[in-house]
Formats: C-alpha cells, sequence, structure tokens
C-alpha cells in the first residue's frame, strides 16, 4: 500500500499557494513591461543580459544555459530567434571548436543597455520597493534554498 503524502498544514499550503500565485504572475507582469518597451521576452532579456554581463560579452552556449536555467535545446530556438534579429551571434568556442558560443552583436548591445532601465524599473515595481530591507535579504535566501533544493533534485535524477 503507498505511503500516505505528508499533507502541507494551513501555513505550509498558504505559503506554497502565495509562491504559485507569484510564479505565475510575475514573469507575465515583467514579460509584459519587456515586450511592450522593447519587444523582448524575459527569457530574451535574461540571455542578452547574461551575455553582456560577460567578459568579451561571449559565452559558451552551455555555459549560457546554466546561467539562464534553461534547456539547451530552448536557448539555441532562442539564439536562433535573437541571431535573425541581429542581436547575437553564433560562433565556434576558440578553446574548444567542438562548442558554440554565443556573442553579443553591438545592436544586442544597444537594445539591452535601452532595456535595462525599465525592467529595472518593473522590479522595483512589482518586487523590491514594497519589501523591507529585511525581507528582500529573506526573499533572496529563501528563493536561493529554494533553488538548489530544485537543483539537487534534477542532479540526483540525473538531468542537467
Amino acid at each position: 500500500m503507498p505511503e500516505e503524502p505528508r499533507w502541507l498544514n494551513e501555513c505550509e499550503r498558504d505559503a506554497w499557494l502565495a509562491l504559485a500565485s507569484l510564479i505565475f504572475k510575475l514573469p507575465g507582469a515583467l514579460d509584459a513591461q519587456l515586450s511592450r518597451d522593447n519587444n523582448l521576452t524575459l527569457f530574451d532579456y535574461f540571455v542578452l543580459s547574461a551575455l553582456s554581463m560577460t567578459p568579451g560579452r561571449t559565452m559558451r552556449l552551455s555555459d549560457l544555459a546554466g546561467q539562464v536555467s534553461s534547456s539547451l535545446s530552448r536557448l539555441s530556438n532562442v539564439v536562433t530567434r535573437l541571431e535573425r534579429r541581429g542581436l547575437l551571434r553564433r560562433e565556434p568556442d576558440p578553446d574548444n571548436p567542438r562548442y558554440n558560443r554565443a556573442a553579443l552583436t553591438e545592436a544586442g548591445w544597444d537594445l539591452v543597455v535601452a532595456a535595462a532601465p525599465g525592467h529595472v524599473a518593473a522590479v522595483r515595481r512589482f518586487v523590491i520597493d514594497g519589501l523591507t530591507e529585511e525581507q528582500v535579504t529573506a526573499l533572496r535566501e529563501v528563493a536561493g534554498r529554494v533553488t538548489q533544493q530544485v537543483d539537487e533534485a534534477g542532479e540526483s535524477r540525473g538531468g542537467c
């Protein structure tokens, strides 16, 4: 007979439902701002932003996928779309030509620089400015811990 689940108590359920609501609502709100102002998705912005903060504005695709918490196939589709827009280019990794890397173009740099102020304003409006300094610290710690648990569960399943 299957073991009885460890049901959530009322406090745990309320915390879970609050987190689930956040998971569903926040990306859509940030997507809407970036789409309206810069014709980007939140994921596009994360890709371009990650490249913009990397020395040489280039990164191996496998490393970039890890940085933006994506599968390589999803990232590859987005890179192709961003490449068609002239925002980045794919090139062989000079350290190991078996790998490809993404390189931010000047147009990509200009777009991420133009998009950053609006994105940061949206993050402040939806997340940061409504919290105390202690709550921001707690949010960072909780989000980091939950992310670590998800990563560890993926590693134990043999995932990426």
